[in-house]
């Protein structure tokens, strides 16, 4: 059991994937996610260690787990191979598919809960989630701080917040591969700065810890 009350055989992939996907789509799926891996290797960005390192700094990791942006599931599929059971969410289809599709691969779909929402307004009750995981979201988002809101709001009393993203080395490598296909990595208003200062201000410790492209903030509750 995942997410409080919500169980893994209660979701239905189908509502993303429309109908079951073929193994010639899941090696596909596959095939592509590598190239990404090595374009983003050569250019200095090593995916599973900069996932590797955050999972490390976020220890101990138990109870219920949320991931906020699954995005083409890179982070869902290190949390799985860990071992770990958790409900991931990200607002776009597309990207969901392409994360299930990455974990039917390594046959560790069963191990997450994947919904469709929207991080400014979540449908899970206040004080489910024991750890929230989101990794390279916030510079994606318009309002980062009322995603931290909702993030706080279904946070367990006692749980911790991990939040990573890009630092500046991490940004100069995103420009250049976006680049490649001549489009431009769009970056919203707010930055980890901004996030940490939100979350002091919402009365939580927060542990800053630096990567070799990513920064990542541990927070938890301050308690009197």
């Amino acid at each position: 059991m995942v997410g409080g009350s919500i169980k893994v055989e209660d979701r239905i992939r189908l509502r993303i994937f429309k109908m079951t996907p073929t193994k010639s789509e899941v090696l596909a799926n596959h095939e592509r996610y590598e190239e990404r891996k090595a374009l983003y290797k050569r250019y200095g960005y090593d995916v599973e260690e900069e996932r590797a390192f955050i999972i490390e700094k976020a220890r101990p990791i138990s109870g219920n787990i949320l991931e906020a942006g699954t995005g083409k599931g890179y982070f869902a599929l290190a949390l799985a191979q860990e071992g770990f059971k958790f409900t991931s969410f990200d607002v776009s289809e597309a990207e969901q598919k392409y994360a299930l599709l990455n974990l039917l691969y390594y046959g560790l779909e069963q191990q997450v809960c994947c919904d469709i929402a929207n991080a400014e307004s979540l449908t899970y009750e206040k004080g489910v989630f024991d750890v929230i995981f989101t990794v390279n979201m916030i510079h994606h988002l318009p309002r980062a701080r009322m995603v931290c809101d909702e993030l706080i709001r279904v946070l367990s009393p006692s749980g911790k917040i991990v939040i990573s993203d890009f630092n500046i080395h991490g940004f100069a490598i995103m420009d250049k591969i976006h680049a490649l296909d001549g489009g431009q990595h769009e970056v919203g208003p707010d930055t980890l700065a901004d996030v940490k200062k939100t979350l002091v201000g919402r009365e939580f410790e927060v542990e800053q810890h630096s990567g070799v492209n990513q920064d990542t903030l541990i927070a938890y509750r301050r308690h009197s």
